[in-house]
């Protein structure tokens, strides 16, 4: 009898269905298209809602426009600016409106580049810092084996990759109680004449609070008098350069601020885009070294490259793109203002609370964080009401603070475009319920909880 065709068996009795999902080597023969759709599917399942992950602060929503645009913008490389030109160009009109719109003294003189997100950004302009540095020694005659970059405790995980990476000493300026920010405190105990530069968070990852960048370089000033060091600053804006300029217009931090000399942003965060891009301006050409900038042969055409990856996405670039073009500054005014509402009213809400105070309450970038009043119990901790709000679909983070806060923990809340007045309505009756479900413990949790998930 002839093998049965297998697009007639039954559902789950097809090759693939009936045996495994879970392959760690390359299966021997094929399988339908529709089966292989449906186990890489139904694993996909076992992932938590990304609408309901309040950890991350990762475009989850675009329109059907963006979708469909996404869908014909598949294949693009990035890189290959000879056969897509029109990609490249569009490349250079996003980072061009991000220039303007982080006031450039000049945008037509300021020169960018996209990267996948903001990390490769930071370390780009990281490179940028250490590069002139060097430079600016060797012409002095003076040696440039001890680079160091100062930034607070706080920052992002990919600071301390980029000092690692490329044999930098990362100086650390541990939070406090009293001081939670970088603000200028302490910088003249660190800089010396091997300091690169100055990194300022706009938007700290553990808290949503937005670090005085004029005040660090008001501190800087300072320092340039006594000692004659002219230390420039990079402005880490992974999540708040898509933010303050639409909420916060009035505050300087951007190349307004003279010793700035680059910002990083992530267009896959506030910038509005789904995840893989990120963008890198620096204030004018002279602000990035010509020798870090790469001219290759390509499929037939010569093209500059300043990136740590290769062949990249091109579809994200255009669903930037689309976004400026769709938003417009009030567009993006009027999201990233919902947004920030949003966190606003949980924030109110969780500080109202008897167990809980605020640290910050989203009136910075739409993230705020909060932890246990001292003393309030010795029955359960944040890692505790985490767990249990992970069992109702949410995924809000605990972990601890940085420096010398780290036997502190908190959680915190990313209020993004997506989570709707009514979501944060049913978050905040989950929170209560659990809240009072905690308290009515009359013993101790019998373990410890569920514990840090994510590295900041």
């Amino acid at each position: 009898m002839a093998a049965p065709d297998e697009a007639l068996l039954p559902t789950f009795s097809r090759i693939g269905e009936s045996t495994t999902a879970r392959y760690t080597e390359i299966p021997e023969g094929s399988m339908l298209p529709e089966t292989a759709y449906r186990i890489v599917s139904d694993e996909m399942m076992l992932d938590g809602n990304a609408r309901l992950n309040l950890a991350t602060f990762v475009g989850t929503w675009m329109d059907e426009h963006a979708d469909r645009l996404y869908a014909e913008a598949f294949d693009k490389n990035m890189i290959d600016k000879d056969e897509y030109p029109a990609t490249a160009a569009i490349e250079e009109y996003c980072w061009r409106i991000l220039a303007d719109l982080w006031h450039a003294p000049d945008h037509h003189d300021a020169i960018g580049t996209s990267t996948i997100g903001s990390s490769e950004a930071c370390m780009l302009g990281g490179l940028a810092l250490k590069r002139r540095w060097q430079h600016a020694r060797r012409a002095a005659g003076k040696p440039t084996e001890k680079p160091n970059l100062i930034m607070s405790s706080a920052v992002q995980v990919c600071w301390e990759k980029f000092c690692n990476y490329f044999d930098v000493e990362m100086r650390l300026i541990p939070t406090t109680d009293e001081h939670p920010l970088m603000d200028g405190t302490g910088l003249e105990d660190v800089v010396d004449e091997n300091t690169i530069g100055v990194v300022a968070l706009m938007g700290v990852t553990y808290t949503g609070a937005y670090e005085p960048v004029t005040a660090i370089s008001a501190k800087l000033d300072e320092i340039q008098a006594k000692t004659g060091l002219d230390i420039p600053m990079h402005i880490d804006g992974a999540s708040g350069a898509m933010i303050a300029p639409f909420l916060q217009p009035e505050l300087e931090w951007d190349f307004r601020v003279e010793r700035v000399q680059s910002i990083n942003t992530s267009g896959h965060k506030y910038g509005l885009v789904y995840p893989g891009v990120g963008w890198v301006v620096w204030r004018n050409v002279a602000a990035l070294p010509d020798d870090l900038v790469f001219r290759v042969s390509y499929l037939g055409g010569e093209m500059p490259t300043f990136a740590l990856n290769f062949s990249r996405p091109g579809a994200q670039v255009l669903l930037q793109y689309y976004r400026f073009l769709r938003l417009g500054r009030n567009g993006y005014r009027e999201i990233q203002q919902t947004t920030q509402d949003v966190a606003r009213y949980l924030s109110g809400a969780i500080g109202r609370m008897d167990a809980y105070e605020l640290l910050t309450d989203g009136s910075d970038i739409p993230v705020f964080a909060w932890r246990l009043k001292p003393g309030h119990t010795d029955k359960w901790t944040l890692y505790h009401l985490s767990e249990r709000l992970r069992i109702r679909g949410w995924l809000v983070p605990a972990y601890p603070l940085s420096g010398e806060q780290a036997d502190q923990t908190v959680m915190r809340i990313v209020s993004r475009n997506g989570l709707s007045h009514d979501l944060a309505e049913d978050l905040l009756r989950d929170i209560r319920i659990e809240t009072d479900f905690l308290d009515s413990l009359e013993s101790p949790m019998p373990h410890p909880g569920l514990g840090p998930t994510f590295h900041h």
